[in-house]
């Protein structure tokens, strides 16, 4: 999964692409259980670009977003946010993939 780099890639992925934005940390116990079945959720919904972000890194995007919870995931579809996954639970793949297969 690619790993967002800046805003500015942030802006154009959101309104150029539909694009799933996964919030996570290298330090969240529940964000490591779900990588394993991430490259899977990904294959099965390829029509999304799935992209990392580091809630460290992007603390302020993650207040912008009110993404006060790790994992959480955004999805945006031509600049619009279609929809979010975004609590403080730890996620399952079924979870994830209804989420997903909603936007």
């Amino acid at each position: 999964m690619e790993k967002l780099q800046s805003l500015e890639q942030f802006n154009q992925l959101k309104s150029e692409k539909n694009v799933v934005f996964m919030f996570s940390a290298d330090w969240c116990p529940d964000c490591r259980v779900i990588e394993p079945v991430l490259p899977e959720i990904m294959e099965k919904f390829n029509e999304y670009t799935f992209i990392y972000v580091d809630r460290d890194e992007f603390i302020d995007l993650c207040a912008e977003l009110s993404v006060f919870g790790i994992p959480s995931f955004v999805g945006f579809k031509k600049g619009e946010e279609a929809g979010r996954f975004v609590s403080k639970d730890r996620k399952t793949q079924e979870e994830i993939e209804a989420f997903v297969a909603s936007l």
